[in-house]
């Protein structure tokens, strides 16, 4: 929260540039638990036919014996739930790398995820903000790691920031 005046406060999101240590871990809550509506929804609407994800008698006969979450679902989940800590001031993403899918993510599946702080760098075209680099990892409540993927984004130093420029 920022004080903005007397025993009055405003809600932030994300870190500015200067608050991100090499090293540093975040663990992101609250989870998800994602639901068989979620997952065929998501299918659907992004065109994903695979029957694995929405056809239960179909998913009963494979190796899993049940439905599988549509991985660019539980990536879109994952992601999302790092914007408070990593990205939420950030002008621009600029790249994923190394997405490593390592289990299956079921329906009725509670998701966490978790970033480390791997990079950070100022800018070089942008005086106003940096660079930094995180990994995270999708785990299940049972512990079981699901995801990983490395993260770059353009981040908004203090200084001169867009969020003073808009009023927040």
């Amino acid at each position: 929260m920022k004080k903005i005046g007397d025993q009055r406060y405003r809600g932030e999101i994300g870190r500015y540039y200067e608050d991100f240590e090499i090293g540093d871990v975040y663990e992101h809550r609250p989870g998800r638990t994602i639901t068989e509506a979620d997952n065929i929804n998501f299918s659907l609407m992004t065109m994903n036919l695979h029957p694995m994800h929405c056809d239960s008698a179909y998913a009963a006969k494979s190796e899993f014996g049940k439905p599988l979450v549509n991985s660019g679902l539980t990536l879109a989940i994952v992601l999302g739930m790092t914007v408070p800590e990593v990205s939420g001031k950030a002008i621009a993403n600029l790249g994923w790398k190394d997405i490593s899918l390592v289990a299956p993510v079921f329906p009725g599946d509670t998701v966490y995820a978790e970033s480390e702080v791997l990079e950070k760098r100022d800018s070089k075209s942008r005086p106003n903000a940096g660079i930094v680099t995180v990994r995270t990892t999708g785990r299940k409540a049972c512990g079981t790691v699901f995801m990983r993927f490395d993260r770059t984004a353009l981040i908004q130093k203090r200084a001169g920031n867009i969020d003073e420029a808009a009023g927040y």
